[in-house]
């Protein structure tokens, strides 16, 4: 039985987490779900958004650790990298968000904890309510953050706060978390939040967002001279992109009539 449940409907995923009863913890069997239901959305060339959540009470309390070292051998073989991703299946079931070339957004309630956490973190936008919980809960039990938690706490955050969280396991609500730069924004209800924004986003030039995605991802540790480079290439394309005229004819079409009503 799978608990990772994905539909797609008029151009937007949803991707839930669906083992409610433990508050969505994370087995190997869930991560190889999150792996395998992003390369099926990254092959969706009708795709426009990806909206990420939990059912029941919570986002996903992290990795069920009871459930996961009664595999030792499966452990083993998920901590191996692919040389060809540079990931292993931990790394890569919150990685692979960042390979989908639309914008994904994680919609969070309750805990958001360790690989949890990760997981919201490799999104482009994280929607939270303010009493969420937010945890880089991993030194608690004695280990890092090793689900690519590093390098999205890294493009978030300063080191030393960065430092902080993973030193102490300190928990954060949703607030909180928003004023470190963890949350984008916040929503009582986060999940009609998260598709209220993939709607905005759906009618945007699918080249543009998957441009953006790529330009802002891959170049936001990089030197100047790399992202004018990046910026250059990914401009020159879009620019006689059949997508680009679309959105190019309808944003003029809109822009006429505004003008001609300041006009009178």
């Amino acid at each position: 039985m799978s608990h990772v449940t994905c539909s797609v409907v008029d151009g937007i995923a949803h991707v839930r987490l669906d083992r409610p009863d433990k508050l969505n913890a994370l087995t190997l069997q869930i991560l190889d779900d999150l792996v395998s239901t992003a390369q099926m959305l990254r092959k969706d060339r009708t795709l426009r958004a990806v909206v990420v959540s939990g059912e029941g009470d919570a986002f996903c309390a992290g990795l069920d650790f009871a459930h996961v070292m009664k595999q030792p051998v499966k452990v083993v073989t998920h901590f191996v990298p692919r040389p060809w991703r540079g990931t292993n299946t931990f790394q890569e079931a919150c990685w692979a968000w960042r390979r989908v070339p639309v914008p994904v957004i994680a919609a969070v309630h309750g805990h958001c904890l360790g690989g949890g956490l990760q997981i919201a973190l490799a999104a482009d936008f994280r929607i939270a309510t303010p009493e969420s919980q937010w945890s880089v809960l991993e030194g608690k039990w004695g280990i890092i953050p090793d689900m690519s938690g590093i390098r999205s706490l890294a493009e978030l955050v300063g080191i030393d706060t960065a430092k902080r969280l993973t030193m102490t396991a300190e928990v954060l609500t949703g607030k909180e978390a928003l004023d470190l730069g963890l949350v984008t924004e916040l929503a009582a209800d986060p999940v009609s939040a998260a598709f209220e924004l993939a709607e905005r986003l759906r009618l945007r030039s699918p080249d543009q967002l998957a441009a953006t995605k790529r330009l802002f991802n891959d170049t936001w540790t990089a030197s100047p001279r790399r992202t004018f480079a990046r910026e250059r290439a990914e401009q020159l394309v879009l620019l006689f992109a059949h997508n680009t005229k679309v959105a190019r004819e309808a944003a003029f079409a809109k822009a006429v009539p505004d003008f001609a009503r300041r006009g009178r």
